[in-house]
């Protein structure tokens, strides 16, 4: 684990290396035990974490990195990663020593000869970087919370931000990935590089999903080659990983992704689980064959009755944000737990669904690419298995829910347009007061780069809605408690190969992640690998906000500062709150709001942890 910080620029004058240190401790973890800062011409750099010090200067050249190199050995020797990109740099230039390099990593370099920075982001944003001009020249960290101590940067909120937080899904948080929760503050967007020069500022891609021909060998044959990138991915992590662990749920993804470590290491390893005791989400019985057949030792994470605000309150603390869904704390608690007992790093299933069309709603972007190309009679199996293995007593699935869906997501006059879901974008807008934000004026941007509905439906997932909170809660929660993390599932070579594979190898007989099972013949316990049910990496939040623990949630929602924000309509969120209380008393088989309620409370304890000078204690050092 690592974490950078710099600043370019003459504003700050004298002041930049001690700026840099001061938003380094901001951006630490308690673990980190070492940091370094390197001055160059006007431009100050500095690394923290754990391991080898990411940080490196050759001449007029300077770079920090935050992450991991997993092809190093084909790229040649050097003293550590920064002091690579800096070789590399000076062979091949800032943006092809990115495009070489295949990683998980957030990348500064200065070169003084010319007075130019650079800034990089690995492929899919596994690492976070933010910048801000705000402050005179333009500073950079892997935290928001370090840019919004220096002089000259506001607290202000992004107000899209907060209104798509208060009352949509958390699918449209991310919808433009260069922006941030906070006004002055951006995002550099993965896959970009960022330029200064010459007081302008540009950044461009550098890489991206290609719309290749998809591939037209045997399924047997592509099977065996996917099997093949993803033991690799998982194994070159395991290289780079101290002391490992593997989150495990009862899917395909994680198990994937621990029975490939098992294959690869002959050994096996040990596995962490969040287990509850409400049942809805909990997977406990389908974890079990994998933890008889490659777990090391099983460590169930039970999250039984959870203090919410005292956890979301720490959690806000190491995420410098409202966190999107309640999933993440019992992520969080299996962390701690993780690092309690001396693990270095996790490794994840994060991304499996994506690349192999493991979503529900996945389907009705498969179905409208096979009514395109004409394909009734599959299309006619497909759905008729579609409703004989996932139909669910509050999201049926029928005929008549399919067509609908269809008219309303995917545009057929134009092949491979996806629509917005505007259904759930605003579900709660009534709950938005309309004078803080016109939440009905909101549109979403969407991607289409394929030809495909599913595949750009898994593509808009992947850079503007589901990964991109979630990749940041797995760093920002791994990171908190000394740990390093790994997603093979987002190695470029698998997200490249994924992105060539027909739908119809993907989902198959009404089964998602075709492919994958085919790939994981004789690795995956036979149980494990046919299991057909999809519980979904979730919990039980409905629980967590009704009943006793109602009560907090009444409270704020009646408290001043609440009411004085002026961002909900009140009337209709406590009409919700009722409303939530009762679906989970009385068992009705409808729908409830434990998301609205979970995005409700994060946001109001985020906004008053803003306001709160005692949380930023440090930026007292940057006055005088």
């Amino acid at each position: 684990m690592s974490r950078i910080a710099g600043i370019i620029g003459d504003a700050q004058g004298q002041k930049r290396e001690v700026l840099v240190e001061v938003m380094l401790r901001l951006s630490s973890p308690d673990k980190a035990v070492a940091s370094r800062t390197a001055v160059a011409g006007n431009a100050a750099m500095g690394w923290c974490g754990w391991s080898v010090p990411g940080i490196a200067r050759a001449g007029h050249v300077i770079a920090v990195f935050d992450g991991h190199i997993y092809n190093r050995d084909e790229l040649g020797p050097a003293e550590n990663d920064a002091a690579l990109v800096v070789n590399l740099y000076k062979k091949h230039g800032f943006s092809e020593v990115l495009r070489r390099i295949n990683g998980d990593f957030a990348v500064a370099l200065y070169d003084e000869a010319t007075g130019t920075l650079w800034l990089g982001r690995d492929r899919f944003g596994v690492k976070p970087l933010y910048y801000t001009t705000a402050a005179g020249g333009l500073a950079f960290a892997s935290r928001p919370r370090a840019l919004l101590a220096l002089p000259g940067v506001s607290r202000e909120v992004n107000r899209r931000f907060v209104a798509l937080f208060a009352a949509s899904h958390y699918r449209y948080f991310d919808n433009e990935p260069d922006h941030s929760p906070y006004a002055q503050v951006a995002q550099l967007p993965a896959g970009h590089v960022l330029r200064v020069a010459n007081g302008q500022v540009t950044t461009t891609r550098y890489w991206s999903l290609e719309d290749a021909p998809e591939f037209m060998a045997p399924e047997a044959e592509l099977a065996e080659q996917y099997g093949a990138l993803l033991l690799d991915a998982v194994a070159l992590r395991l290289k780079a990983a101290s002391e490992p662990a593997f989150t495990l749920s009862g899917g395909m993804d994680s198990s994937s992704v621990l029975a490939a470590a098992v294959k690869t290491s002959g050994s096996r390893q040990h596995a962490f689980s969040a287990v509850y005791d409400d049942k809805t989400y909990d997977e406990s019985d389908d974890i079990r064959p994998m933890v008889e057949a490659v777990a090391k030792e099983w460590h169930p994470v039970r999250v039984g009755t959870p203090d919410v605000f005292g956890l979301v309150r720490r959690m806000i603390e190491v995420h410098d944000e409202p966190v999107a869904t309640a999933t993440w704390l019992s992520h969080f608690l299996v962390c701690e737990q993780a690092a309690k007992e001396g693990f270095g790093s996790l490794f994840g299933g994060l991304g499996g669904d994506e690349l192999n069309a493991g979503e529900y709603e996945h389907f009705v972007y498969h179905f409208a690419d096979l009514s395109t190309a004409g394909l009734e009679e599959e299309l006619a199996r497909e759905v008729k298995l579609w409703i004989t293995y996932h139909d669910h007593p509050i999201f049926r699935k029928t005929m008549d829910g399919l067509e609908r869906n269809l008219a309303r997501l995917v545009d057929f006059s134009r092949p491979g347009r996806c629509v917005p879901d505007y259904e759930r974008l605003r579900r709660y807008s009534s709950a938005l007061n309309s004078e803080f934000f016109n939440l009905s004026a909101f549109e979403p941007s969407m991607d289409h780069p394929f030809s495909s509905y599913l595949k750009n439906r898994t593509y808009q997932d992947i850079f503007r809605e589901t990964v991109p909170c979630c990749l940041r809660a797995e760093d920002r929660q791994a990171t908190a408690f000394g740990l390093d993390h790994f997603l093979p599932f987002f190695d470029h070579r698998l997200v490249e190969f994924m992105f060539r594979v027909p739908g119809r190898m993907k989902i198959r007989n009404g089964v998602t992640k075709h492919l994958l099972r085919e790939a994981m013949q004789g690795i995956l316990p036979e149980e494990t690998r046919t299991r057909i049910k999809k519980t979904g990496w979730n919990a039980p939040a409905h629980v967590w906000l009704s009943g006793p623990g109602r009560e907090q949630v009444t409270d704020l929602v009646h408290s001043r500062s609440f009411r004085e924000r002026g961002i909900y309509n009140v009337a209709a969120v406590e009409r919700l709150v009722d409303e939530h209380d009762r679906i989970v008393a009385t068992g009705a088989i409808r729908e409830n709001h434990m998301m609205f309620l979970w995005q409700l409370v994060n946001l109001e304890l985020w906004l008053s942890g803003l306001t709160d000078t005692r949380a930023w204690p440090l930026a007292k050092t940057l006055s005088g």
